[in-house]
């Protein structure tokens, strides 16, 4: 990874970083010392924001006390935290390795170790999880004062074990329905206990916004290091590493790059920005489609925006194209309409 970073370094050439994001595998199997290198690596090529985010995901079986201690004293200041729910039979269903006590104790020793800005992911609309379960799991994360929550609906993936499970009818595939009120009701729950819902799946306490994430949505350049990474240069190019970690060291020995890359067609730009942004309380900006597309995509964008207005699924406010907070469970959808096909 320090290789790469060395090779790809200009990619990114005069850009202050503003954040920094150890994640899409479990980063916590490394040790501080491993996770420091690596920040070290980066600053040689980069200048760091004085409000730099730098997050580590982990899980919660990795993060004991010793480990937390030494994180302290590193320049991790954000910890995302994958507990997926606080409740045994979830987990089990989930094949998670935590249990609900280390998942606790995970929150509460990283609070004591100064660590305030924390992120946990949820899943709702499990079959195991009555609608009970699911309130005791947002009165946990409120009694718990987690100031940012990511929670997904419970989705099938293929070749999974609950792929497998659910052929077997060993558990009850997810029920939309079902999982649309448990959506309803954390919406209203976690407002109710001063969170903002600034993007359909992610809810933060103000000034706890993922500023990660926030810059994926804004279409900002990010660049991704290590096997899988992703990368965007902030205009039309996307690149992504080889997935096989054998492969992917064997390329940088060569003094090859192990990434492949595409340019992004118009068409497939305007598509992007509907999805990303539909799904985000700004929304899409207005101007910047009048500004950026040619008059095809314009004209085709106005006629699906006012067809959109006139059935209630979108509002205009302020120079942004927004879904109304009660379609949301319905973005994905309702953006997927707005594509240019």
């Amino acid at each position: 990874m320090k290789k790469e970073l060395q090779m790809r370094a200009k990619e990114l050439e005069n850009e202050t970083l503003k954040t920094l994001y150890f994640g899409g595998g479990t980063p916590s199997v490394l040790t501080v010392e491993q996770i420091t290198e690596l920040i070290n690596e980066v600053q040689k090529y980069f200048h760091f924001s004085q409000e730099i985010e730098i997050t580590l995901e982990a899980n919660p079986d990795d993060l004991s006390k010793e480990y937390l201690e030494q994180l302290s004293l590193s320049s991790i200041n954000r910890l995302s935290i994958g507990i997926q729910s606080f409740h045994a039979s979830d987990l089990e269903m989930m094949n998670r390795a935590h249990t609900p006590e280390q998942a606790l104790e995970a929150v509460k020793n990283a609070k004591s170790f100064g660590f305030d800005n924390i992120g946990i992911d949820l899943i709702y609309g499990n079959p195991t999880a009555d609608f009970e379960v699911w309130k005791r799991n947002l009165e946990t994360i409120v009694a718990l004062d987690i100031p940012h929550i990511s929670a997904y609906a419970l989705t099938i993936e293929p070749r999974t074990a609950l792929e497998n499970w659910v052929k077997r009818k060993k558990v009850a595939a997810p029920d939309d329905e079902i999982q649309q009120q448990q959506f309803e009701y954390m919406i209203s729950f976690l407002e109710a206990h001063g969170y903002q819902q600034y993007e359909i799946s992610n809810f933060a306490k103000p000034n706890f916004h993922s500023k990660h994430n926030s810059a994926y949505w804004q279409h900002l350049p990010y660049l991704g290091i290590g096997p899988s990474a992703h990368s965007f240069d902030g205009k039309n190019k996307r690149s992504w590493n080889i997935a096989n970690n054998a492969k992917y060291i064997q390329t940088l020995e060569k003094e090859m790059l192990p990434s492949e890359s595409e340019l992004l067609s118009m068409e497939d730009a305007y598509n992007e920005r509907m999805m990303i942004g539909l799904r985000t309380a700004m929304g899409v900006d207005i101007e910047q489609i009048y500004t950026y597309f040619p008059e095809t995509i314009v004209r085709y964008f106005e006629k699906k925006k006012a067809e959109k207005i006139r059935f209630g699924e979108l509002v205009e406010r302020e120079g942004r194209l927004c879904i109304p907070k009660e379609k949301w469970f319905f973005a994905d959808g309702i953006a997927a309409d707005m594509f240019y096909a």
